[in-house]
This record gives C-alpha cells, sequence and structure tokens, in this order.
C-alpha cells in the first residue's frame, strides 16, 4: 500500500500526486516499439501545438504559476513536460535513455504533465511532499557532484532520502536503469491542474510502459493535498 502524506508547512492548496506502479518490465535500450511509438507521438505534438504560444497553453501556465509561487522561475528552469515539448516543437530530438524512461518522457511531453519514474526496489516508503531542509544534500539525474538544498524547494522525499526537487528533477540514486523491474511512475499536480487531467496523464504513462516493456499495472492513485 502506497502512503503519501504532506508536511504541515505545505499551504499551497490544489497540489496533488498521482502515482502508478508497474511490475515485470524489461527494460532495452530501444526497440521497434519504443521507436514508432517516438514516431507517432512526435507526430501528434507537433500537429497539436505551436511553440510561439505554447506559454498561454492553461497547463503550461499552471505548472508556470506554481514556480513562481515557490520562487522558481519557469524561463529558465522549465516544468519538464514543458521542457521536453518546446524541444521537439524546435525540431529536435528526444535523448534515447531507454525504452521505459523514454516512454515516460513521450507521456509528459504529451500531456505537458510532470512525470518521474523511479526504481521502486531503491525506495523507502511512505512518502512525504514537504519544503527541503536547508543543507539537504541531493544529487539528481546527470549532476557529478551533490548540491545542498534550501527550505524554500518544494521535494516529494522517502524515508531516506529526497526523490525530487517538485516537479523538474529526480534523484540519481533512484533512477531507471536497465536492470529495473518494478517502476513507480509519480505524476505532479499544480493549482488549477484537475485530476480530470492529471491521472490520464499517469495512466498514458504506463500504458507507454506496457507497449514498450511489457509488465502489469499493480495500481494507480490520486492523493490531494
Amino acid at each position: 500500500m502506497i502512503e503519501v502524506s504532506w508536511g504541515s508547512t505545505v499551504q499551497l492548496s490544489g497540489l496533488a500526486l498521482c502515482i502508478g506502479t508497474v511490475n515485470g518490465v524489461r527494460n532495452e535500450k530501444d526497440n521497434d516499439q519504443s521507436r514508432e511509438l517516438r514516431r507517432t507521438v512526435f507526430a501528434e505534438v507537433r500537429s497539436k501545438y505551436v511553440v510561439e504560444v505554447l506559454k498561454d497553453d492553461s497547463t503550461v501556465r499552471a505548472y508556470r504559476d506554481l514556480y513562481w509561487r515557490l520562487g522558481v522561475d519557469p524561463t529558465k528552469t522549465r516544468p519538464s513536460g514543458e521542457a521536453l515539448l518546446r524541444r521537439v516543437l524546435n525540431g529536435n530530438d528526444l535523448p534515447n535513455i531507454s525504452t521505459v524512461v523514454d516512454a515516460y518522457n513521450l507521456a509528459s511531453m504529451k500531456t505537458i504533465i510532470p512525470v518521474s519514474g523511479f526504481d521502486r526496489d531503491c525506495l523507502s516508503p511512505p512518502f512525504q511532499v514537504r519544503f527541503a531542509e536547508n543543507g539537504e544534500s541531493f544529487r539528481g539525474i546527470g549532476m557529478t557532484e551533490p548540491s545542498l538544498l534550501t527550505g524554500k524547494l518544494l521535494v516529494l522525499a522517502d524515508q531516506k532520502q529526497v526523490l525530487c526537487i517538485y516537479p523538474y528533477r529526480d534523484s540519481d540514486s533512484t533512477k531507471i536503469t536497465m536492470s529495473t523491474r518494478s517502476i513507480m511512475i509519480v505524476g505532479y499536480g499544480a493549482p488549477g491542474i484537475s485530476e480530470e487531467q492529471l491521472k490520464p496523464a499517469v495512466e498514458m504513462t504506463l500504458a507507454y510502459i506496457r507497449q514498450v516493456a511489457g509488465g502489469e499495472v499493480e495500481a494507480v492513485m490520486v492523493f490531494k493535498k
């Protein structure tokens, strides 16, 4: 049973998480299913969105507004879904990490909902959304050295460590690797993002993972502030 609590200092109303789990995946560097999924999703988003007016999209606006409230400039540090979408709309490809990671990046890009993927065997539940402690150490994916967090940063944490700076950078120590078999997917909400947007984004992510890497979905749950 997955449990999520909210730190007492988190006073932002309208926050929510959607968590989904899938077991028995077979992660690969790439395969035919993953390449076809990339082609399909790229075509869909390029036909739907125009990069010049993307900032006016209601979903983009909701996450940008949350960032400003948290003291983060969203024009410099973009929410992950928007960042991925902008990259593709500007004519670029997405990095090929692995079939599973690529699948959840594609779902995040298509829905503009920030999504994380974690190796469940590296997690220590229950989980909490809270503000970081001043000086708390965190090493995100792609970082060579840990950074020291400030109390202004909203994070998702388990009982041992920070898992994600909400909602744009995941921890290196809990990332999905080629040996990962059991996965926890997290979709991050914001004020103005409904459960009807958040839950389908996670369900789409799980469906994409199953399409490219197999596995069986165990649960999908929404946790509201």
